[in-house]
């Protein structure tokens, strides 16, 4: 009798990251028609997403010829061209612009995030000195301020005035993002720190060593809040900025598309024909659309956790 060779034990393939969650016993089957009418209600919402942005790129890569033609907006390209972006990125007003923009980006965030964070965690040790009263005055700001012009009074006596710090400064600090950041600090075990107290650790060294590590979700998304903020922010520029060199892309956005007010150099090829101005407005549009639309997808798988998690604890 011919001894049977035991086969291998067969490998249970993993669970596909895109596969459906597995349903509750209690929830019943979705139908074919109820399938049906969630795909097609995504994919309507989808399109009345991305219709208007297809537009604008089509628009901002096609010729003055292409654009005359279809007598203003572009559906459907003819041709492309790089001409819009080549004379925007071509060392004028947009570029520094650009840069400007990017800058209070990075400088901003990293400053807000430092003051949140720090904020933050001190409010999330319960029984520390002044606690509930700072916890109390930050609440308040929320519901009361001051309004627009003792702000601009207050940034006019410290001499900001047409300097980048007035765009930093005033909206440095959001409350509603202590206030998550301090939800998710306060649901990390406490057995974690009082065992790196015990080691000898200090409170800097908690935060920066166990704390974040433990916070990247929420941080991501913070993050991403603040940095889109700063991008996008272009009222402070108009209130504070006097010098029209150093303001940012946005404000430069509006002087293209609302005022029909181009840089010099784009004003000459758009008078002797070369540069379609409607391709200019889209180009502009689309790099200022840019950065969040790229950055976006990475921060994404973090916002359930960040802020649902951060905004539920505590």
């Amino acid at each position: 009798m011919t001894a049977v060779a035991d086969k291998p034990p067969v490998r249970e393939r993993p669970p596909s990251r895109w596969a459906a969650p597995p349903r509750p016993v209690w929830e019943e089957e979705p139908s074919r028609a109820g399938v049906a009418g969630k795909g097609l209600v995504l994919t309507l919402a989808c399109l009345a997403v991305l219709f208007p942005l297809w537009i604008v790129v089509v628009t901002s890569l096609s010729s003055r010829k292409t654009i005359d033609e279809a007598g203003g907006l572009v559906m459907i390209p003819k041709g492309i061209t790089f001409v819009a972006y080549r004379e925007l990125l071509s060392g004028g007003q947009v570029t520094r612009a650009t840069v400007i923009s990017v800058l209070i980006t990075l400088v901003g965030t990293l400053f807000s995030m430092t003051v949140s964070v720090l904020c933050a965690y001190g409010l999330s040790r319960i029984g520390s000195l002044g606690h509930r009263w700072f916890l109390m005055l930050l609440l308040a700001t929320m519901f009361f301020s001051a309004g627009l012009i003792p702000t601009y009074l207050l940034v006019q006596s410290l001499g900001l005035t047409d300097s980048y710090l007035a765009l930093i400064l005033p909206s440095a600090v959001s409350v509603f993002n202590i206030l998550v950041l301090r939800g998710f600090f306060m649901g990390i075990s406490q057995e974690l720190t009082d065992s790196a107290r015990i080691d000898g650790a200090g409170d800097f060294r908690i935060l920066w060593q166990i704390v974040m590590p433990l916070s990247r979700a929420v941080l991501a998304v913070i993050t991403l809040f603040y940095a889109v903020g700063y991008w996008s922010a272009w009222f402070n520029a108009s209130l504070y900025l006097i010098d029209q060199d150093k303001m940012p892309l946005q404000n430069v956005m509006i002087q293209l598309v609302q005022k029909q007010q181009a840089p010099v150099g784009l004003a000459q090829s758009i008078k002797t024909g070369e540069l379609s101005g409607l391709a200019v407005q889209m180009a502009v549009m689309v790099m200022a659309l840019l950065p969040v639309a790229v950055l976006s997808p990475f921060v994404q798988k973090h916002f359930k956790k960040g802020m649902l998690t951060g905004a539920v604890k505590g």
